[in-house]
């Protein structure tokens, strides 16, 4: 019973261990509304470094900022030539991508993050993919999920900005995130790490929600919800446009 009343004693008298620093966020907007003339959006993203204590002395605090997009499981096939036509071969279900990732960093990515780090919390781009079920039989799986980064880069939803983040007085930091027009809806996840000597001393995540609106908003729900009338809509809208077309140009010639 001693023993017990003393470890008690000993927990209440410990201090609760704190963070020396801590991101306090903030963002020019935290929803992206979708609408039928959206053609993409830029977010500004900045914050502070809370402290308890000075600044530390030793390596400089680096920042991190990550904006993720819904994942989603991505077919990826393989084509190869032959008989003078390029055919289907291989095909590996990657078990999740993001539909859209942006990386913005303070220095050079791999000289703030060691790949330790960055195996624990899944920063870079090559890490944010998963693809476990590849079958045997496939030669170079890996290649796979490195299609789908390659593909996505080419349509910029996966970039990685490095030196794009400006910290001031270790204290102080702000970048702005380019996002396309062909956005996925969903839930963004903006995701903020401080690091010191490459390793990741504090991290905070915000939600950033993207949805379509308006007459977009009206279209798609009409598409999904009632696949018929939206496709009878579709071709009336067509007929008009055909006939209204065909006037106007009969109307040209006569004059």
């Amino acid at each position: 019973m001693l023993k017990r009343l003393i470890a008690l004693l000993v927990l209440c008298c410990t201090p609760a261990f704190a963070v020396d620093e801590q991101v306090v966020l903030g963002l020019s907007q935290d929803r992206v509304a979708i609408t039928a003339t959206f053609d993409g959006s830029e977010i500004l993203i900045f914050g502070a470094v809370k402290r308890e204590t000075p600044i530390p002395s030793g390596p400089p605090l680096e920042v991190i900022v990550a904006v993720v997009g819904p994942s989603s499981p991505v077919m990826v096939r393989r084509k190869e030539r032959k008989l003078g036509i390029w055919v289907n071969t291989d095909s590996v279900l990657v078990d999740l991508a993001p539909s859209f990732y942006a990386v913005a960093t303070s220095g050079p990515l791999s000289d703030i993050l060691s790949d330790t780090e960055d195996l624990r919390y899944r920063i870079s781009i090559e890490r944010a993919i998963r693809s476990v079920g590849a079958e045997m039989h496939i030669q170079g799986a890996q290649e796979f999920a490195e299609a789908v980064v390659r593909i996505r880069e080419n349509e910029g939803l996966y970039s990685v900005r490095e030196n794009t983040v400006a910290v001031d007085e270790q204290t102080l930091f702000r970048t702005s995130i380019k996002m396309p027009a062909d956005l996925t809806e969903g839930d963004y996840r903006a995701r903020i790490f401080l690091t010191r000597g490459k390793a990741v001393v504090s991290q905070f995540e915000t939600t950033i929600d993207v949805r379509k609106v308006g007459l977009e908003r009206f279209l798609y729900n009409l598409s999904r919800q009632q696949p018929v009338w939206y496709g009878l809509m579709s071709l009336v809208i067509a007929i008009a446009a055909g006939w209204g077309a065909s006037t106007a140009f009969r109307l040209l010639r006569e004059n």
